[in-house]
């Protein structure tokens, strides 16, 4: 089935049979592993023409491999791109992509408030190489236009964020960061996952992800994906992935998201119906003193929730009475929810982000961020919502 038919077709009809071009010569419904490292070639004269790209083929398993390519063409028709390319991690996908299209001298605006290794990188590892970036409370995308400067590159939105679910409208900034016509801009679509946000819809140019995530759903895989415009896709596997970070997926790995995606619709519902319950419970609990969710009546940007998700998913923070000692006890009272990073497993996992995920940030900037002390990231997986919900509560009870 061609990829134009398939574009046109449902969601789940998408993750299933999309990337799928050919059968191979077995005849094999599930995705072949091709477990090799380089690739032979017919003579001297094809390996000459493969490497210079005046043929199609593959060479090495670091640059593309039958079984990845599959998983990037899915990827690509999910989040409504011409190409995508899928690496080893959520963090060499993005510095993949940085790599191929930053150069000294330029200038990052990014969302104040991301993942705490993303931050990392903007605040530490940017400097050594000449690159200035600026972090704006992207809430009022007027702070990205004061932001905006001739040199400025790329505008990175990681929306909802991590781990308060602050949205950031991907439609208005992307206008916004447009008006410099050498300015792209990157979203972080891992919470929602390209079932719930689509970024290049909005106007993004690279949608990023951690395949870790949802994209794999369970706990097994480290991966990345980049998706965009196809001559950048090109641009990036060159320069970011083939010799700038080498952050190449292994087949087995390939493999493994995409025995995943086939199921990305149904564990997306089932996600969002636990979250939901779950941000209700918690929202009338008396030992809790604050929740962030996007799907509650009273969430702030309950309207751009509305606006560009199709969900409000299933990453639920909040804050207890009597602060961090409070939520120590809870995060150590659970039986059910694992204490674990990560998001997007069948399991339901609950960690502490000031000391955990988001340790990198100092505490001026953590509170900058909206991060504070006390705050508990949960999120929330396809167990049944009654047990994940009486798990819960028998550890609130503890604090009241």
């Amino acid at each position: 089935m061609n990829r134009d038919k398939i574009k046109k077709m449902g969601f789940a009809t998408k993750s299933i049979h999309g990337g799928v071009t050919s059968k191979d010569s077995t005849r094999s419904l599930a995705t072949p592993i091709y477990q090799t490292a380089t690739f032979s070639f017919e003579s001297a004269e094809q390996g000459g023409r493969i490497f210079s790209a005046e043929e199609e083929g593959y060479l090495y398993s670091r640059v593309g491999n039958p079984t990845v390519s599959q998983l990037e063409e899915k990827l690509a028709i999910l989040e409504g791109a011409e190409a995508s390319l899928a690496l080893g991690s959520g963090m060499g996908a993005i510095t993949a992509a940085l790599w191929t299209v930053l150069k000294t001298g330029d200038h990052i605006i990014s969302s104040r408030t991301i993942y705490g290794c993303t931050y990392e990188l903007f605040e530490l590892g940017m400097a050594k190489f000449g690159i200035d970036v600026t972090f704006v409370d992207m809430r009022d995308p007027s702070n990205v236009k004061e932001a905006m400067r001739p040199g400025t590159r790329l505008v990175f939105i990681e929306t909802p964020a991590n781990p308060n679910l602050i949205l950031n409208d991907i439609e208005a900034i992307s206008a916004i960061a447009h008006e410099n016509e050498n300015c792209l801009v990157m979203a972080d679509n891992t919470f929602p996952s390209p079932y719930l946000q689509q970024p290049l819809a909005l106007g993004a140019d690279i949608v990023v992800h951690s395949a870790t995530k949802y994209l794999n759903g369970h706990g097994d895989v480290i991966a990345g994906i980049v998706a965009g415009r196809q001559e950048l896709m090109d641009e990036i596997r060159v320069t970011g992935l083939k010799y700038m970070t080498g952050a190449s997926l292994s087949p087995f790995d390939a493999f493994l998201i995409i025995r995943g995606l086939k199921t990305l619709e149904i564990r997306m519902e089932r996600h969002c119906d636990n979250g939901e319950a779950v941000a209700d419970f918690l929202d009338s609990h008396p030992a809790v003193e604050k929740v962030y969710f996007p799907g509650l009546k009273d969430f702030p940007q309950i309207d751009l929730a509305k606006k560009q998700m199709k969900r409000p998913g299933a990453i639920i923070s909040f804050e207890v009475k009597g602060g961090f000692e409070s939520g120590k006890k809870v995060i150590n009272g659970v039986e059910l929810c694992t204490i674990a990073v990560s998001l997007g497993d069948a399991e339901t996992l609950i960690q502490h982000p000031a000391s955990m995920t988001h340790l990198p940030y100092n505490e001026e900037a953590r509170e900058k961020a909206g991060i504070s002390e006390g705050l508990i990231r949960l999120s929330v997986g396809l167990e049944n919502a009654e047990d994940i919900i009486a798990d819960l509560k028998r550890a609130l009870e503890m604090i009241l």
